[in-house]
């Protein structure tokens, strides 16, 4: 028995003996992988780099900004982006102690103990990410995140890592706890271009930082963590959760008492912005496009559809990280900003809208008009926007959402040609094809109740009839037909959305009007798909270019089916739903959309020179009363179409090459129940384009003939826009809405700013063609999905 132990224990001496030699082994390859690797010449260079530029630095480097300049197609200076962090920079006998606080609170509790870097923070950092697959911790100290925003990229890689640790022990050495915490608290980013403690309080409360309590203090110190996430204008909620965690660890680290905490979290935080806010919906999308080019610059991989909601998750988180990074540098790197806006069309745009809806005066409590409108107008011969109107023009102090992007809708029979009738004339249909209008069993039916048989697949397109819509997609399935939207990156399509009723625009969270503008620019683009951009080029403040964008096509639908599909909806305008609002002496293509119970009226249509989208509705759902996709939506349309159309020559649209019709009925061999009903939600999820349908994999030589000179002016891009029409209502009689000055509903008007996604969910019951749940958010909010149990007996046109 002793033996036995013996030997146990020469076995495990040798076993411990062998694992320490391998060990060293390790550590020895590792040394000789680290010094003839190049990794120590690497680091040293690394450390080198660093005390230089901490040394080099004076007082003026924590103080400036440059100015960056936005430009129209023309060269007309839109706007200037300044972060003005010298103009609002306090000393720090300047700033209030709960500031000190409170940042030091959460983001950085050890900051008077660490001479830099918090090594014990960056060992839990890492634990964590192992436990949890991924980063859930910061590990950065106030002194290094100083470090990153004044002297680095945000790239994360190991040198940079390694480079900003450096610098951080640097500045340690050289400034004093007080002086680094100065520093920091007037360049951290509050978000919307505000640099430092004292910009953000003059932005977001209009007074200076000195007058605030300590609730608006902690309010204003949850935003740098997160400047997209936690942005006081689009989700105050996340603010506040995220201030009163703030104050819970003040009160953990003894800076106030159980009761002073508990005053602070009750308070009720008020924005009060200056009039000098941003608002123009030209410059918040030129900011959107500019930081997304920056984006893509930097190596970002756009994405819209996910495997699982944790893959969603992850890439919102990287995401958000990399727009904050890109949108900071608009307000402090002095770009020159190129744009393909002509501001003499946006003026045109604007008018049209605020014309046909001035009797509306109807406001919210936040003073916005209750009944809006949206647009977006695309140069069709460059692919870029030369126009986007996100809203009625007012007077008003504070921030309105620009719907023309960031506003989500049900499209109604919009959506048709792009979701439908141009696939399935990629598939041996033709605008001859003889199809069949007749009952469905649990489907939809017509807006007029009737059903007329027989007809050809340009009648049936021509009358918006619903049934064949249904019939078709069921065809093709909805799964075929939601990939030709993906590949437009049509950004909020649903798994939920694979079902027939999304033939006639029933989907979860709608569309934007710059989706749509995008959508029909690509059947006349024939049929080849270009990303909506308004950048031109961005350059330093001396001319060097940073970027310049390229519009690169994608073949969505086969050339032959674009150029049938434009040739039915040309009749659109002259038989069908839209007849007269063709344009006088100018050829055009165009479709109407309405909603259930006339919530949403959508028009977009297009000539060969610019595609324009709107549309009309409440920011929360409800009806009006004679709204369709030919009333107001198609007299925007049409007026300024008609405006920006002069003086350019009639361009007639490129003929089809005929093809076999088909005769045969267009009706399913087997029907598996239709779906009762379509549930649309306010839940903004985002999917992302994929890849769809190889037929087409090289654009035709031929695709196109030359424009006209004339043609060839300022690119524009397109907007989100939802269609669907009124069960009841004949969307070709072009009815007024009633008396302006009531209100049609009795659905309470919300402020777009606050809460922009929370939209009244309304099922298909009457017209699923018309979807009425309408996602309208400022950025990605998510509201609640409807439940839908009706029958759709009526259809929409």
């Amino acid at each position: 028995m002793a033996k036995q132990k013996k030997k146990k224990k020469r076995r495990g001496f040798r076993l411990f003996v062998k694992i320490q030699l391998v060990l060293i082994v390790l550590v020895l390859a590792g040394l000789a992988f680290y010094f003839f690797g190049g990794y120590a010449k690497k680091i040293s260079d690394l450390k080198s780099d660093a005390y230089d530029k901490v040394h080099s630095a004076t007082d003026e480097t924590f103080r400036s900004s440059q100015t960056s300049l936005v430009y129209d197609t023309n060269g007309t200076l839109i706007s200037v982006l300044k972060g003005e962090k010298d103009m609002y920079y306090l000393e720090y006998e300047e700033i209030p102690s709960d500031v000190c606080s409170a940042i030091i609170s959460i983001e950085d509790k050890k900051f008077y103990q660490h001479h830099g870097v918090d090594f014990k923070g960056i060992l839990r950092a890492v634990k964590a990410m192992i436990e949890n697959g991924r980063v859930t911790q910061g590990a950065s100290t106030i002194t290094q995140q100083l470090a990153r925003n004044i002297f680095l990229t945000q790239e994360k890689t190991w040198e940079r890592k390694i480079e900003e640790i450096f610098i951080a022990t640097e500045m340690e050495r050289l400034y004093t706890k007080n002086q680094i915490l100065e520093y920091y608290l007037n360049n951290i980013y509050f978000g919307n271009g505000y640099y430092g403690i004292q910009a953000a309080s003059k932005g977001y409360f209009n007074t200076e930082v000195k007058n605030l309590d300590l609730s608006q203090i902690a309010f204003l110190c949850a935003i740098p963590n997160r400047p997209t996430l936690y942005d006081p204008v689009t989700h105050i909620d996340n603010t506040i959760k995220r201030r009163n965690r703030i104050l819970n660890q003040m009160k953990e680290d003894g800076k106030i008492s159980a009761e002073v905490c508990k005053q602070a979290k009750e308070e009720t935080i008020t924005l009060n912005r200056p009039t000098s806010v941003k608002n123009n919906y030209v410059e918040t999308y030129t900011y959107y496009c500019a930081t997304r080019a920056l984006m893509a610059q930097e190596g970002f991989e756009f994405k819209n559809t996910f495997q699982s909601a944790t893959e969603k998750e992850r890439y919102e988180e990287e995401y958000d990280d990399m727009y904050e990074t890109c949108n900071k540098k608009l307000y402090t790197a002095g770009y020159r900003i190129y744009t393909s806006i002509d501001l003499n069309m946006q003026q045109e745009l604007q008018s049209s809208i605020d014309t046909a809806l001035e009797k509306y005066t109807e406001v919210n409590d936040e003073g916005i008009y209750t009944l809006q409108s949206a647009g977006v107008c695309m140069d069709n011969q460059t692919g870029y926007v030369k126009a986007i109107v996100g809203g009625r023009s007012q007077e008003y102090n504070g921030y309105t959402i620009n719907r023309a992007y960031k506003s989500f809708r049900q499209p109604g029979s919009a959506i048709k040609p792009l979701l439908v009738y141009t696939p399935v004339l990629e598939r041996s249909y033709t605008p001859d094809s003889i199809v069949v209008d007749e009952p469905i069993e649990d489907g939809p039916s017509n807006s007029d109740g009737s059903f007329s048989g027989s007809m050809t697949l340009r009648s049936a397109v021509e009358r918006s009839k619903n049934t064949i819509a249904w019939k078709l997609l069921e065809e093709l399935t909805p799964e075929t037909g939601l990939e030709y939207l993906e590949k437009m990156n049509f950004s909020k399509l649903d798994e939920n959305d694979k079902r027939p009723a999304s033939a006639l625009g029933g989907f979860t969270n709608g569309v934007s009007p710059l989706e749509m503008a995008a959508g029909y620019a690509t059947i006349e683009n024939d049929g080849y798909y270009r990303e909506p951009t308004c950048i031109l080029k961005i350059t330093d403040s001396s001319g060097e270019k940073i970027l310049s964008t390229k519009q690169e096509e994608t073949a969505v639908y086969k050339e032959n089916a674009s150029r049938m599909m434009t040739d039915i909806l040309k009749g659109v305008l002259t038989n069908g739903t839209g007849r007269g609002l063709a344009l006088d002496g100018m050829p055009c293509a165009g479709k109407t959309g309405t909603t259930n119970e006339n919530k949403d009226g959508w028009f977009v249509g297009y000539t060969r020179y610019y595609t324009t989208s709107v549309w009309v509705g409440y920011d929360m759902p409800k009806k009006l009363s004679g709204l369709s996709g030919a009333s107001y939506p198609g007299r925007i349309w049409k007026t300024f179409m008609q405006k920006i159309h002069e003086g350019l020559e009639p361009q007639e649209f490129l003929s089809y090459e005929p093809e076999q019709s088909k005769t045969e009925e267009a009706v399913p061999q087997e029907n598996p129940g239709a779906e009762t009903t379509e549930n649309t939600t306010d839940q903004d999820q985002e999917t992302k384009p994929i890849d769809i349908q190889g037929n087409v994999t090289e654009k035709p030589e031929n695709k196109k003939d030359n424009k006209s000179s004339e043609d060839q002016e300022n690119p524009s891009d397109s907007d989100n826009n939802q269609t669907d029409q009124n069960p009841t209502t004949n969307p070709d009689d072009n009815q007024q809405p009633e008396n302006p000055t009531e209100n049609p509903s009795d659905n309470t008007n919300q402020n777009p700013a606050e809460n922009p996604g929370d939209n009244t969910n309304q099922t298909p019951t009457e017209n699923p063609d018309e979807d009425t749940n309408q996602n309208r958010t400022e950025a990605d909010t998510q509201g609640n999905p409807a439940d839908t149990t009706g029958n759709p007996t009526e259809g929409v046109q």
